[in-house]
């Protein structure tokens, strides 16, 4: 099943040329929890890839302004395809000529916490979330903590539109624009920079 999810992902890419992962190993999660990883991905326009984990896979959306810390702000989130657990872990550059070829960074990564819940307070699974397009977690990542929702408003094919918005709790500082004040990596400590001139 795994490998049906990534086949869109396999059949965009040549692995003889980029040094993405395949995913033909499914990667071992020792997290505990469900892992995320937010990747700032500076391809033909900079924008950030917000990936959870989710049925062995990791759901992918393209975030062009980023997450924020404001719940009045509601950023695009655009579903591309599912990407293997390993993503999580990849920083480096991929080769222009290449699909989505420019630099990735791991922004930040942690792990999740499903709190969906629907009437009557029974919990929902994440598959059940996603498919009612209302997805509720808490992050605990390195820069990003609390609530956050991923909520569809269109669909259209495989690009579903969604909207990311912080959910109101302790973690919310909506004077704060925190893809400003912590611009680098969280996995190297690296700029955009120095990844793409040191892989």
């Amino acid at each position: 099943m795994t490998d049906d999810k990534l086949k869109k992902y396999r059949a965009k890419r040549d692995f003889d040329k980029t040094a993405e992962p395949a995913g033909d190993t499914p990667a071992e999660n020792e997290a505990g929890r469900p892992i995320f990883v937010i990747q700032k991905h500076d391809a033909s326009r900079l924008h950030y890839d917000i990936r959870i984990e989710m049925s062995g896979v990791l759901k992918s959306w393209a975030v062009p302004k980023g997450p924020s810390l404001n719940p009045a702000d509601k950023r695009l989130a655009v579903e591309v395809e599912d990407h293997p657990l390993d993503y999580a872990d990849f920083e480096g550059t991929i080769p222009e000529e290449e699909y989505g070829g420019g630099t990735v960074m791991v922004w930040d990564f942690g792990t999740y916490t499903n709190i969906k819940r629907v009437k009557g307070d029974a919990m929902v699974t994440m598959q059940e979330a996603y498919e009612m397009g209302t997805i509720e977690i808490e992050l605990s990542g390195q820069k990003l903590h609390g609530g956050y929702a991923l909520r569809r408003f269109k669909r259209e094919g495989d690009k579903d539109q969604w909207l990311l918005i912080k959910m109101k709790d302790a973690h919310a500082d909506p004077a704060r624009d925190i893809t400003k004040t912590d611009p680098d990596s969280a996995k190297t400590g690296r700029t955009l920079k120095e990844i793409s001139t040191n892989t």
